[in-house]
């Protein structure tokens, strides 16, 4: 058995190690509602979830897995792009995750893009309550992937070091460019 685990798995170590029952939390890119349900079992029935995504592909298959989990009570599924957190979202976060580029199974011409991931990721920052974590997975193995990660990069290493700290978790030797996680908390409010 290997020691190291997926990048996707780590993330959501990070996430059960920080979000508590009670907590409020954001899936930034709800996907195939994968992420949402890890939130959603974090955060209990007393807790919330909220989750965008702007393809209503995402919203049904995410429901259906909420549903068949007994954990829909606790999620908001929104259909608009995480860039519009702000509209929905007013409480202090224990996390945010975002799963950067094309809704697997999906149509891969439709990703993520560099100027609304950017304005997400500083919403979900300000958002963010003291040693909360935003998690961006990101995958540059394809064109859209990397010119959003140069952005993403560009951004986090701005950060001042003593409001956040930042981690990238990712395997070196691996081909084809594969995803990797930065993760970032927040020391200071």
């Amino acid at each position: 058995m290997t020691q190291l685990v997926p990048v996707l798995s780590f993330a959501h170590q990070l996430l059960r190690q920080v979000v508590q029952p009670g907590d409020v939390a954001v899936d930034a890119t709800m996907g195939n509602g994968h992420d949402t349900v890890v939130l959603a079992q974090c955060v209990g029935g007393s807790g919330k979830v909220y989750a965008f995504d702007i393809q209503e592909r995402a919203l049904h298959k995410t429901r259906r897995r909420l549903q068949a989990a007994s954990l829909d009570d606790q999620v908001a599924l929104i259909c608009e792009g995480h860039q519009h957190m702000h509209k929905h979202v007013r409480q202090a976060l224990s996390a945010v995750i975002f799963n950067l580029g094309y809704l697997p199974g999906g149509n891969k011409a439709l990703t993520t893009q560099p100027d609304t991931t950017l304005a997400a990721i500083t919403q979900g920052l300000a958002l963010l309550r003291q040693h909360g974590l935003l998690l961006l997975v990101i995958y540059p193995g394809h064109e859209p992937g990397r010119i959003e990660q140069e952005a993403i990069e560009a951004l986090v290493t701005g950060l001042d070091q003593q409001y956040f700290q930042v981690l990238r978790y990712q395997f070196i030797n691996q081909k084809n460019n594969p995803p990797y996680l930065l993760a970032i908390e927040k020391l200071q409010v």
